[in-house]
């Protein structure tokens, strides 16, 4: 992202972009810089936007080929298109797009083997908008409160960020309300985080499985019972619960590998990493195996009317 950010701070641009990966935020925030940095926020006339594995090759080849009205540069957007997961004729066109055309492509995957990708990262810049680890995602939160004359506590930024998740939509829907919330006050607690905020269900995951694991299943029965009032079925409470325990044996397996390993092995953000970390310690592999077993036996079992969803995961979560 370096030579990215270069590109719009000094405006000398590359024809192609490719901004790709799971985080929307990010892909959105450069997708609209470059634009804003190319056009100068002059008007549409010399922008265009095609979205989905529809778009129209032919289109986008008689647009870029249009020298721009009144300005440097034309802008073309294009998002989601799939042209980097198969093979496209968009490729053997860009070498003679014009200087004053820029295409910027935003995806969420690509295949790094795909033709286009290896020209885009060649000519242009490909840029991947993983998800952001701790620090940065703390700095941002940082930064955005006081922007808004609030402050948080460090150790009430970690619990923010477990009881909503990494994604920087929701994190900021979430500091937006915070905010909103505090009127009136500088700092913002714990207590606030519970009162206003949306707590993502696998954060509930992670706290029921912990309750379970000491012990307690009245209290994990507690959160289960909250996860049905918020409309989420039995059969999607036991899928997390499944894929959580897949997740707590695969975690389990790579015992003795640096946190950052397990998370890049893993595709999960580092912070998340340390919470399966800490959890898989309560467990032996041949407890986690089982875990996974029973699950699988629940869906079987609910699958052929031998047993009522709600119960059934209700009794796997005695068995933890």
């Amino acid at each position: 992202m370096h030579r990215l950010k270069e590109d719009i701070k000094n405006r000398t641009f590359h024809k192609i972009y490719l901004l790709y990966g799971e985080e929307e935020y990010l892909k959105k925030l450069y997708r609209d810089a470059l634009k804003n940095a190319l056009l100068e926020n002059s008007d549409e006339m010399n922008y265009s936007y095609f979205e989905g594995k529809d778009a129209d090759i032919l289109k986008i080849q008689e647009i870029a080929s249009t020298l721009p009205f009144f300005s440097d540069y034309r802008v073309i957007v294009i998002e989601d298109s799939g042209f980097f997961k198969s093979a496209s004729s968009l490729v053997d066109y860009l070498p003679e797009m014009p200087d004053s055309t820029v295409i910027v492509f935003v995806e969420k995957e690509t295949d790094k083997r795909n033709k286009l990708y290896k020209y885009v990262n060649k000519e242009g810049i490909a840029a991947s908008m993983g998800q952001m680890d701790t620090m940065d995602i703390k700095r941002f939160i940082g930064i955005t409160l006081k922007e808004n004359g609030k402050q948080m506590r460090e150790s009430t930024a970690s619990y923010f960020i477990q009881q909503t998740g990494s994604s920087m939509s929701n994190i900021i829907n979430e500091l937006d309300k915070l905010v909103s919330y505090t009127y009136g006050r500088d700092e913002i607690t714990k207590e606030d985080i519970d009162a206003i905020c949306c707590v993502q269900i696998v954060s509930h995951i992670f706290q029921m499985i912990d309750y379970a694991a000491t012990g307690n299943i009245t209290s994990a029965l507690k959160l289960y019972n909250d996860l049905l009032e918020l409309r989420e079925s039995p059969m999607s409470v036991l899928y997390l619960l499944t894929r959580h325990f897949n997740m707590l044996l695969q975690v389990k397996m790579l015992e003795g590998l640096q946190k950052s390993d397990i998370a890049s092995k893993l595709k999960i953000p580092p912070f998340a990493a340390g919470k399966y970390i800490s959890q898989a310690g309560r467990f032996d592999n041949i407890q986690l195996k089982c875990m996974l077993d029973e699950c699988i036996e629940t869906e079987y079992k609910f699958k052929r009317g031998l047993i009522d969803a709600q119960i059934g995961v209700e009794l796997l979560l005695g068995q933890v």
